[in-house]
């Protein structure tokens, strides 16, 4: 600000002299004053202009002196990906209309079939609490998604692929996680941070034609290698996974000996090949510049001399296969590192590039399932199940927690529509993959908690009848893997999205890493988007003023049953998210006058996080009641969950502005205040939803409807006549609703019921019977199946 002022000062002085000369004739004084006059004139000048260039400078080597270190993988991490409608939002001006017109999900006829015959027949074959209970699945699953191509979803059909959209892959996984989430994570890994897709990238022709096809048809089951004892959610430490380039002692084969001791690995127990993430070294320089030293990945199978698969993980109560990998002092030639040597060191833009799949795609799939099974399951279980003669749907408390899950649901498909649709568009999004999955994996396990606090009783005891329970216990693996959701909340999300998403950080960034030989050069960018900020923090102040005060009015006169109207929802929906994104990009551009101190002040990324997560959803979920309008009742459940997105949003932003850090907070804090909430507490209108429509959202989830068809579309619906508590539950419903009808009708009008009227009731009473009951064991562990066992506590009844 100092050399902007300067250079204003300096401009007005100019101007002034020059006006007043030329004003005066020029033989007033003589021509040896004039000259003087000129050149005490261009000295001054000459000054000013070498004051401002000094202050520049100062204030670049003060930004440089005060921004922490950027490692080498810092760097990659900020360069790889892609970036599109997170920096529009670190804009402010976040366009609905270009999402909607940009991003279409879809399926091919070749993927909805696999989805309607492939995957049922595979959901046939898997019974969740065998597979819990004995920890595995039969060899006939594991055969028939071999056969089937379940691991080879992703590479192309000219690898012997199936070639399918990420959409189809979100899709598949989702429907298997309605049946089975141990299937859902079995097939997940060699659909997204699979070598597979890496080999498909960067992969040369040899491993290609070795590796892929192999893995396409099942014959190699692939897992990657990635995360150690001192990694946790820090993956790029590899601390512990070392390799040095040496040459073989007896053939002299260039390679490298590697030791590593990995952990949490999916499917290791059963893999045929393993990527495995090293952290190479080449001290003697044997390399000779083809390649780099860095995290570099290795590809090798099962039965490696020195490399040891098979020990388990257990991860809670769940069955699909992991464990660890390990080795010491393993030779691996250089035929065996992904790429080849020339890819040495190159590691990192691998795993990043990728990784958009498996954090944005795979594990929000997951999630997705477990919505559409609250909704559908749950959902109808509320109408079948009587307390006090009254289904408990119609119990507030119900409906609080059927809403809740039904619009958090909503978010959840929306989201990962549009983050499917971006990946099909060849985008690589790192900070909307972060939020995805930080805040979908979230989002399901309140989705699942709210499903076990209906379903109570019958969601607790284990069985072939409880479709939630295996669920519950699975969903905290999602929100552990793949970066922990706190990390990646309070820390990834904005910390990357603020340097890559901004739309001038990433330049300054650059300046500042400058060598200090082209710091001329540095100085002129570092000003420059320096400038562009100041402006850009500028313009976005007014913006959320005016925005907040019209999105304040609108709030205020706006009825009720508005939503109703599909178009005016969409208009007042986007309206409100352009003010908050507004407020998001102001705050945003706050957060520079931390300087490097941001990296630590997690609690104030992790608030912003959650903003930008409840931005990006509302946008997905208005672009998916624009997809999908026509469908009865969705402007209730849109309404629902656009409410709680715009307060969520709001009470992050008004958290951060009470707590804003750092030597400047105050001012940021009072700068965000008048910005955000111009008006107090006027300026913050969002509240959560009436009872009123949570009611009619709860009654559009437990009784037969568009809505509940909707999220019924993506479920496992077993074949007629066989026994299936979901699905069960499902055909129970209109049968049960009915009968309610006739019962109400029968006590309103007093009278006796018809012959069809008493076999409606009796029906829906014997399916109410048959589907509240829970599974009976005569023994819970192999040793009470023994004849003769007799429990310890019996043992000591009889010996007193």
């Amino acid at each position: 600000m100092l050399s902007s002022t300067t250079r204003r000062t300096t401009s007005t002085l100019l101007r002034g002299s020059s006006s007043t000369l030329a004003s005066k004739p020029s033989d007033i004084l003589p021509s040896s004053l004039n000259a003087s006059s000129n050149h005490h004139q261009l000295d001054q000048r000459r000054t000013l202009l070498g004051l401002v260039h000094a202050i520049d400078k100062r204030v670049y080597r003060w930004a440089r002196g005060v921004l922490p270190p950027i490692s080498k993988t810092e760097n990659i991490a900020l360069g790889c990906g892609t970036i599109g409608f997170d920096r529009d939002i670190f804009s402010g001006n976040p366009s609905l209309q270009h999402l909607i017109d940009t991003y279409q999900p879809s399926l091919t006829t070749e993927e909805q079939s696999y989805l309607t015959n492939q995957v049922t027949t595979l959901c046939t074959l898997l019974n969740d609490h065998d597979v819990v209970t004995n920890k595995d699945f039969s060899k006939e699953a594991w055969d028939y998604m071999r056969d089937e191509k379940f691991f080879g979803m992703k590479i192309p059909k000219e690898w012997g692929g199936l070639g399918f959209s990420t959409e189809a892959v979100s899709q598949v996984l989702a429907k298997l996680a309605t049946q089975c989430f141990d299937a859902n994570a079995t097939v997940a890994v060699p659909n997204s941070l699979g070598p597979g897709e890496l080999l498909v990238r960067y992969g040369t022709d040899e491993q290609k034609e070795y590796f892929l096809p192999r893995l396409a048809n099942g014959t190699l089951i692939p897992c990657f290698g990635l995360t150690g004892p001192h990694s946790g959610s820090d993956a790029t430490s590899l601390i512990g996974s070392d390799c040095v380039v040496s040459k073989h002692p007896v053939t002299g084969e260039l390679g490298v000996v590697a030791s590593f001791k990995k952990r949490y690995i999916t499917l290791a127990p059963v893999a045929g090949v393993v990527g495995l993430g090293l952290n190479l070294s080449d001290p003697e320089g044997l390399l000779g510049g083809s390649g780099d030293e860095g995290f570099t990945v290795a590809l090798l199978e099962r039965g490696h001399e020195g490399l040891r698969m098979g020990p388990r993980h257990i991860p809670l109560n769940a069955a699909f296969m992991n464990g660890t990998v390990e080795g010491e002092d393993v030779w691996i030639p250089m035929s065996s590192i992904l790429g080849g040597q020339e890819r040495c060191g190159f590691g990192w833009n691998m795993f990043v590039e990728c990784l958009a799949e498996g954090r944005g795609v795979s594990l929000p799939a997951g999630s997705i399932g477990a919505a559409r099974s609250v909704v559908a399951g749950v959902g109808a279980y509320s109408r079948v199940r009587k307390q006090f003669r009254v289904p408990i749907a119609e119990f507030g408390g119900i409906q609080e927690a059927m809403a809740k899950a039904g619009s958090d649901g909503l978010i959840t498909i929306a989201g990962g529509d549009v983050m499917n649709a971006i990946v099909d568009n060849h985008e690589a999004p790192m900070v909307i993959s972060s939020v995805m999955k930080q805040n979908c994996t979230e989002r399901g396990r309140r989705i699942v908690e709210c499903g076990m606090d209906i379903a109570a009783g019958s969601a607790i005891c284990r069985g072939d009848k409880n479709y939630l329970g295996n669920a519950y216990m699975s969903l905290p693996i999602a929100i552990t893997v793949e970066g922990a959701n706190i990390m990646t909340r309070s820390f990834q999300i904005i910390g990357q999205g603020l340097t890559r998403c901004h739309p001038h950080m990433s330049d300054l960034l650059k300046a500042l890493q400058l060598p200090p030989s082209e710091e001329k050069h540095g100085v002129k960018i570092f000003v420059k988007q320096f400038h562009k900020i100041v402006g850009h923090g500028i313009t976005n102040f007014f913006g959320s003023v005016s925005r907040g005060v019209g999105a304040t009015f609108s709030s205020a006169t706006r009825s009720k049953t508005a939503y109703k109207n599909g178009d005016e929802l969409l208009a007042y929906h986007e309206k409100q998210l352009l003010r908050l994104a507004a407020n998001f990009a102001l705050t945003a551009d706050l957060c520079f006058t931390l300087g490097g101190r941001l990296k630590f002040e997690e609690l104030l990324m992790g608030r912003l996080a959650d903003a930008l997560g409840a931005i990006y959803l509302g946008y997905a979920t208005l672009h998916h009641y624009d997809r999908r309008r026509g469908i009865e009742g969705l402007e209730a459940l849109t309404e629902h969950a656009m409410l709680r997105l715009e307060r969520e949003a709001q009470e992050a932003l008004y958290a951060a502005s009470e707590n804003f850090p750092g030597p400047l907070g105050p001012v940021a804090s009072t700068v965000m205040k008048m910005g955000c909430f111009p008006l107090g507490g006027l300026t913050r209108p969002y509240s959560d939803p009436s009872d009123t429509l949570t009611k009619e959202v709860s009654r559009l989830l437990t009784t037969p409807s568009e809505i509940r068809d909707m999220f019924q579309e993506g479920i496992y619906s077993a074949p007629d006549g066989a026994v299936h508590q979901m699905t069960d539950l499902i055909n129970a419903l209109p049968i049960c609703v009915e009968a309610d009808k006739v019962a109400t009708s029968l006590r309103r009008e007093k009278r006796e019921p018809t012959a069809e009227e008493t076999n409606l009731i009796a029906k829906a009473d014997a399916l109410r019977d048959a589907l509240i009951q829970v599974d009976v064991f005569e023994h819970a562990t192999a040793e009470e199946a023994q004849p003769g066992y007799v429990r310890p506590a019996l043992q000591g009844t009889e010996e007193r």
